[in-house]
């Protein structure tokens, strides 16, 4: 092979050692049933919620439109537009060999994980929902069928006093009582006013104490109505974790979540595998091959992928399946718009292991007029039948609210 280093990895260069287009894999654009159809263009449009979502939409030659969302971020429209020359012109029914496509021509720019698979997956992500249009079909039936027709929601709460732990059970108390919720979430990465060097990771006795006490007045308070997670965001030594998960066993903890940074799997599966407090762990690893790590090392009880951020839709299946081997249950962590969460549901009413969907924006009052149709009612999601994600996007409330200096869609 004589080509040289440059034009084996510039993206720009006809070809790449291992392209995937539809030419170089010499696969024929001539289909039946209405199937032979080409994409005509990406868009993005980020919309300032309580996160900066990244909407995107693929456009076809056949007039048919499928929307998607990728995690929110800097860089990721932009990266986006890099990869809608790698895209145009291809048949959108080929989910897989597109997405293997763009993960291999963006190889050089960050493919393996970060900002770059979560531009990925905000295509991967429009790609189900336009197939699904163009095929007459739930995205769900794309990715294998259904075991469930409804999707559990867990909320993750907040509340102005978040350090304090009355608070927090009246919180909880209200959440379940007044939303509808059987399943909730709290920061527990919160100050107690003991800290004496944040930057150490170290919890001093009397923060464990403090934040045992969260833990104890907010699953005494709800009891059996509702399960109830914990999140510590990254933020503790190995030793500080094993402490924490020991003081808190004795409650009704759904899961500890990140309770050590993520880089270091044999830390996270040491304190995993030191208490019997379920550890969930998940949102800042990136694809099944990352995740994959953690399930078979046993280094985690529940597994947390965030769909747009990881992926997309059929990465997030790939995990689950992974998952399902080790008898591991998959909580999707989503911090997302109605467009990522309801892509959530369809894969999560796909796989056998699902537990719930996390919602992140209970406090973001026009959250649901972001698309036409109900999402979240009593605590759960409906999985459509409509063809595609079963959403549609009101422009009206995204013109309405997004980021200074972007333009709608065409």
């Amino acid at each position: 092979m004589s080509r040289n280093y440059d034009s084996l990895h510039d993206p720009n260069a006809e070809y790449t050692m291992r392209e995937l287009s539809s030419e170089t894999m010499g696969v024929t654009g001539t289909r039946g049933g209405g199937r032979d159809v080409e994409i005509t263009d990406v868009q993005t449009t980020m919309v300032d919620g309580n996160f900066p979502w990244t909407l995107v939409r693929v456009y076809t030659d056949a007039g048919v439109v499928g929307t998607g969302e990728a995690y929110w971020g800097a860089g990721v429209p932009e990266l986006i537009e890099r990869m809608k020359p790698f895209v145009v012109g291809e048949n959108p029914l080929d989910i897989d060999r597109l997405y293997e496509h763009l993960i291999q021509k963006m190889s050089g720019e960050g493919s393996v994980e970060g900002v770059t698979v979560t531009a990925i997956s905000g295509i991967e992500v429009a790609l189900h929902d336009l197939a699904g249009k163009i095929l007459d079909v739930p995205a769900y039936q794309l990715l294998g069928g259904k075991y469930r027709d409804k999707m559990r929601v867990y909320c993750d709460c907040h509340t102005e006093e978040e350090a304090d732990p009355e608070a927090c059970a009246d919180e909880a108390e209200r959440v379940v009582d007044e939303l509808g919720y059987d399943a909730l979430k709290f920061d527990l990465d919160v100050p107690s006013g003991l800290e004496k060097d944040r930057a150490n990771r170290h919890l001093r006795p009397g923060e464990i104490r403090h934040k045992a006490e969260i833990v104890e007045k907010v699953t005494e308070r709800v009891k059996d109505k509702a399960d109830v997670a914990f999140d510590c965001h990254w933020t503790f030594s190995g030793g500080s974790a094993k402490r924490l998960a020991d003081a808190i066993e004795e409650y009704d903890v759904w899961w500890l979540e990140d309770p050590v940074p993520p880089e270091n799997l044999e830390v996270q599966e040491e304190v995993t595998k030191s208490t019997t407090t379920p550890i969930a762990v998940g949102e800042n690893r990136y694809r099944v091959t990352e995740l994959r790590r953690l399930i078979e090392n046993q280094a985690v009880d529940i597994v947390a992928p965030d769909l747009p951020k990881v992926g997309g839709m059929r990465e997030t299946r790939k995990i689950a399946d992974v998952a399902n081997q080790y008898y591991v249950p998959v909580a999707m962590h989503n911090v997302a718009s109605p467009v990522a969460t309801m892509a959530a549901a369809h894969v999560g009413a796909s796989i056998p292991n699902s537990l719930a969907i996390e919602y992140h924006s209970y406090e973001l009052d026009w959250w649901s007029d972001l698309v036409e149709e109900d999402v979240i009612e009593d605590g759960s999601i409906e999985v459509p039948e409509k063809p595609g994600l079963g959403v549609t996007l009101d422009m009206d409330t995204v013109e309405a609210h997004m980021v200074d200096g972007e333009t709608l869609f065409d």
